[in-house]
């Protein structure tokens, strides 16, 4: 076999093949040979009809399992021979095919970046020094308790930390909203619309004008429109709304006390403060971790420059899209919106993208260069715990991640936090006040 490679861009090879006629031939005898012993021709027992009949009756089907087969055998021990570490799929083009004659073809190819490794032990970070308070902990019992907030009818005025029941229409420039903005029905008009009595909630100054109302009373409010609103035909209007209070409602808060506990499944109201202690401890030693390891990767990506495959670029680059629609989309960002900031959306994705595949190559190295490796035992306790978590069935999870790649997936999740895991214990930290950690 005859191999020459040429190297078209960085990460972009043309590798150009060629297999004897020998080869060739003694691949459509063993093919042949293969439809010979199966084939079922009239006139003769399956199995024995003449060979040559055969070839004539399924040469289309002989011609294409040979190319498959003789061009896959080919490409994979040319990968091999060349040491070339391919991504995706081949582009193949087939330059000479046929019996009696040799196999040529072209194989146009990405490849994973070369590229020297920084210095990955050692690397400085800092480590905030803090600690879980009595005082934190009484401010997350008093969050548990809120949600158990009962909204009482009060017969006075709102005051700040009531909620206020209104109904209002809303307009700017005389004109109602909606003639501005089509999609901003809901803040054209409502009925019923419970509003917090605090900076800030709704629309900015909002509520602040409605203290000293009470029920039955109408208010003329007037608002101006963040530069950053999220319906962006309205950003940075003045607008006017008329309102009128239906009602009063004071938040009554149940005590912290053993009832309450509960109703979080704590035997008593210590129980309940204790595992509440825990719980921030913990949430205080992920984030303490998270820093760690996004000043890891902040450090390894700064001193890391090399060319990405474009192809991985770009499928990265879609997923980034995909999650960023998503996200906005649940958090009420109306399509055409997002339509029209799809150029911004791309390119904040692309950025995104392409220092994720960086890293994952990065990632990559360091596992194989230290032997970091995934075996079938953890990636089986990931799967039965993320089943247990979904409530499915472990067999039906399966089955669905193998529908979409999901297991190799897993595969490269667990590596990846492996590798984070050895970078943080090999680096070096220092623990500093709040003030002086580096954002993560």
């Amino acid at each position: 076999m005859n191999i020459t490679v040429e190297n078209l861009a960085p990460c972009r090879k043309l590798l150009r093949v060629e297999l004897d006629a020998k080869a060739v031939d003694e691949t459509f005898d063993a093919i042949t040979k293969d439809y010979q012993k199966q084939a079922s021709l009239p006139g003769f027992r399956p199995g024995k009809a003449p060979r040559d009949m055969v070839a004539k009756k399924y040469d289309a089907d002989i011609q294409a399992e040979a190319k498959r087969k003789l061009i896959g055998d080919a490409y994979r021990k040319a990968l091999e021979e060349k040491k070339i570490a391919a991504l995706g799929y081949p582009d193949i083009e087939e330059i000479q095919f046929g019996r009696g004659q040799s196999l040529q073809f072209a194989a146009t190819i990405e490849t994973a970046p070369e590229f020297q490794l920084p210095e990955y032990k050692g690397l400085p970070v800092k480590r905030e020094i803090k600690s879980v308070t009595d005082a934190d902990v009484e401010r997350a019992l008093n969050l548990l308790a809120q949600q158990h907030t009962k909204f009482e009818t009060a017969a006075r005025e709102l005051k700040m930390g009531d909620v206020a029941v209104v109904n209002y229409t809303g307009t700017s420039d005389g004109k109602p909203l909606t003639e501005i903005a089509p999609t901003a029905k809901g803040l054209t008009e409502q009925k019923n619309f419970w509003v917090d009595i605090a900076p800030n909630t709704f629309i900015a100054g909002f509520a602040e004008q409605l203290t000293g109302a009470k029920a039955g009373d109408k208010r003329t409010v007037n608002v101006d429109f963040p530069a950053d609103f999220v319906t962006k035909e309205l950003a940075g209007k003045k607008a006017v709304y008329e309102v009128e209070v239906v009602e009063v409602k004071e938040k009554v808060l149940p005590a912290i006390d053993d009832a309450l506990a509960k109703t979080f499944g704590a035997e008593n109201v210590e129980k309940l403060r204790a595992g509440v202690r825990v719980d921030l401890e913990n949430e205080l030693k992920y984030s303490q971790t998270k820093a760690i390891r996004g000043q890891i990767l902040g450090a390894l990506l700064a001193q890391s420059n090399f060319d990405l495959p474009e192809s991985a670029v770009a499928h990265e680059t879609k997923n980034v899209v995909y999650n960023i629609v998503q996200e906005n989309t649940k958090r009420g960002v109306g399509r055409e919106l997002i339509e029209k900031e799809k150029d911004q959306i791309y390119n904040a994705a692309a950025s995104s993208a392409k220092e994720r595949v960086k890293m994952a190559f990065l990632i990559q190295r360091i596992a194989e260069k230290e032997d970091i490796k995934v075996s079938q035992e953890e990636v089986l306790q990931r799967v039965q715990s993320m089943a247990q978590a979904y409530q499915i069935p472990v067999d039906k999870f399966i089955k669905d991640l193998q529908k979409r790649n999901g297991i190799n997936e897993l595969y490269d999740q667990i590596a990846h936090e492996k590798v984070l895991a050895f970078l943080e214990i090999n680096a070096k930290i220092s623990d500093v006040p709040a003030a002086e950690a580096k954002p993560a």
